[in-house]
């Protein structure tokens, strides 16, 4: 009777061992630490690291003509491993200088006698300026010159693009709400030394919506004219990163060092 029993114990060992190698061969869930850093590595690879280099566009007319002069044309767009990216600054310069993309003929230039036609241009250079991380600038350049004047305009505008959510970022996006009034009071005092030196008061200063963010904060560009004379170009005022802490929101700064209170 007991070889018996021994030999049943025997008999099911095989079947026993085989479905606790079968359990062993499930798979089993991943720990909630290693599924959040898939996540997080997922995120991190859908930010696409921005290459990109300048083409020129092709225009129906790179001149045109309408009876007192023409407008020559010469726009170079950027182009880039980011169709979105690419698609908006087409559409920007199309809606600039609609003229240059029309296919409508020239009118005929005035060429009677004492007529002087008039040869003006407009030039457009977009190019990539720096990513960091999920935040991509670039920076549009115009030049133009009228016939007859003394010398060309040209401006610069920055455009800041959020790549997670595919949009570009405005002033209003980046800074918390109400605290504006905060930021120009601070951007004020930060550059309150040349402000002063250009006869510039705490009221006659704005926020201005051209701004990029820099090494060592976010700097607000204004056209000519506006608070400095044309030889002195485009004005740059910088609001540091360390004044900007509960002014703009946490994820458009970036990581600073933490120094121990004295």
């Amino acid at each position: 009777m007991k070889i018996r029993m021994n030999q049943q114990w025997l008999w099911a060992l095989p079947f026993s061992f085989a479905a606790l190698v079968m359990t062993g061969c499930q798979e089993r869930p991943a720990p909630q630490a290693e599924q959040a850093a898939t996540t997080k590595q997922e995120k991190v690879e859908s930010i696409p690291l921005i290459q990109a280099k300048v083409v020129p566009v092709k225009l129906s007319k790179p001149e045109a003509c309408e009876a007192e002069g023409c407008m020559q044309y010469d726009i170079q767009t950027v182009e880039t491993n980011v169709k979105w990216i690419d698609d908006y600054f087409i559409d920007r310069v199309k809606k600039a200088d609609p003229i240059a993309f029309s296919t409508a003929p020239n009118q005929k230039i005035n060429t009677a006698e004492g007529a002087n036609p008039n040869l003006s241009q407009s030039s457009t250079y977009i190019r990539f300026v720096s990513q960091q991380y999920d935040q991509a600038t670039f920076a549009i350049q115009t030049y133009t010159y009228s016939a007859g004047a003394a010398h060309g305009m040209y401006h610069q505008e920055f455009v800041n693009f959020d790549l997670k959510n595919k949009k570009r970022l405005a002033l209003q996006d980046i800074v918390v709400k109400g605290a504006e009034q905060q930021v120009l009071d601070t951007l004020y005092d930060s550059n309150s030394l040349w402000l002063d030196q250009h006869s510039i008061e705490r009221e006659k200063l704005k926020l201005s919506d051209n701004f990029y963010f820099g090494a060592n904060g976010i700097v607000f560009v204004y056209p000519l004219y506006e608070l400095a004379s044309y030889a002195e170009g485009m004005t740059e005022l910088t609001l540091p990163y360390v004044a900007l802490n509960k002014l703009v929101k946490a994820e458009y700064l970036p990581s600073l060092p933490k120094y121990p209170s004295l």
